[in-house]
């Protein structure tokens, strides 16, 4: 019976141990085919070729301040009140015209004052002529002395200044009393009404700003990566955005607008420093064809220009770029991994950017700029190409 329990334990204990190591063979097995299949597996990325392509270099700006060249203030010369209003707030005027008519009621007074001066004045001189004449017969016949010859010649000459200082100052009434009417100094539109009919005014106040918005200008600073691609004369396509594009509605523009899908060309006029001079960053100063006159002398945001020209360049797509301040894409390999490759890049038309160094044609990028994708990672990439050329 002993011999029987003994034996019975042993095979218990064998079959134990035997468990034992089944558990632990089965369990390293496991993690074998884990870390087979885990290597195996592959992330499923969309791709693209690095080809040559047609680009139209595009650049965003945070703002725009457009001004105009042609902006002056009608200026009052004279005190006085404002008595008529000619051109109102939107309206046109050519320059020499007419806009407002400022009163001086004492102009008139003194020009009354001045003319009863001038006559009696004339009376004075008229009298002081004929004293001197007479003095000078008198003379002559020696019944006089050249004392009193010369004291009537003295009031004849005092007579004349007096006379010529009334005309003078008439002369001065008359000038302000032209200057009543306020002239447009150029040709444009009536912009801003600074002063009212009724109000009064001080010469050299400002009563309406005119300004000729048909053209308009605005500068930028550009990198030298996009402005060699610039010249005089280089035109493009300015976008706005939409919602800050609404505020020029409540003011009178050109019949034969098309409102918010007016498009407006800029042309550039001056490039500093010249391109022939080496420089990172150039001021690019663009003029705005404005006779639609949607635009008004402001600042917009959120304005990007296009150009009209365009330049074959090796590009990518921007989303295959992932850090736009040190550029980087992730490149497949031959062994189906990716790598992380920095690159040189230059100008950019919203969807592809141009790429000077670090990627040769043909070779394919992953277009998804997601960081956190990580070097020997391996990839099933699908080109986008082909992923749009199988789509039904």
């Amino acid at each position: 019976m002993k011999k029987y329990f003994v034996a019975g334990l042993v095979f218990l204990l064998i079959l134990s141990v035997g468990l034992i190591f089944y558990g632990i063979w089965l369990n390293n097995r496991g993690e074998v085919q884990i870390t087979q299949r885990m290597s195996e597996s592959k992330l499923d990325l969309p791709g693209v070729k690095v080809e040559r392509r047609e680009l139209y270099p595009k650049v965003m700006l945070s703002d725009v301040n457009l001004y105009s060249d042609d902006m002056v203030d009608a200026v009052t010369l004279i005190d006085g009140r404002i008595t008529e209003t000619f051109a109102p707030k939107n309206s046109r005027v050519r320059q020499g015209e007419v806009i407002f008519v400022v009163e001086n009621e004492d102009i008139g007074l003194e020009l009354k004052e001045a003319d009863a001066n001038i006559l009696e004045a004339t009376s004075q001189l008229k009298q002081a002529e004929n004293v001197y004449e007479r003095q000078k017969r008198l003379l002559e016949r020696k019944a006089t002395s050249a004392a009193k010859l010369d004291e009537a010649e003295t009031s004849y000459q005092a007579a004349q200044a007096r006379l010529e200082m009334y005309r003078a100052k008439r002369d001065k009434l008359l000038m302000q009393k032209d200057r009543q009417e306020v002239i447009a100094p150029i040709d444009g539109k009536i912009l801003v009404l600074y002063r009212q009919k009724g109000s009064y005014v001080n010469a050299g106040m400002s009563l309406a700003l005119i300004g000729d918005f048909s053209t308009l200008y605005f500068s930028t600073p550009i990198d030298d990566k996009n402005a060699i691609h610039l010249g005089i004369g280089e035109q493009a396509e300015l976008i706005f955005d939409e919602n800050d594009f609404q505020k020029v509605y409540s003011t009178d523009y050109a019949a034969g607008n098309k409102g918010i899908h007016q498009t407006f060309t800029a042309t550039v006029k001056e490039i500093t420093p010249p391109l022939e001079e080496p420089a990172a960053i150039r001021n690019v100063i663009w003029s705005v064809d404005n006779s639609s006159e949607l635009l008004e002398s402001q600042i917009y945001g959120a304005v990007s220009f296009q150009s009209h020209s365009s330049y074959q360049c090796l590009t990518v797509p921007l989303d295959a770029i992932i850090d736009i301040d040190e550029p980087a894409v992730f490149v497949v390999t031959a062994q189906e991994t990716i790598e992380r490759r920095k690159i040189k890049i230059g100008a950019n038309d919203g969807k592809y950017i141009e790429v000077l160094e670090g990627l040769k044609a043909g070779e394919i990028v992953v277009n998804h700029s997601e960081a956190s994708l990580a070097d020997g990672t391996p990839v099933n990439v699908t080109l986008e190409d082909e992923k749009e050329g199988k789509a039904p």
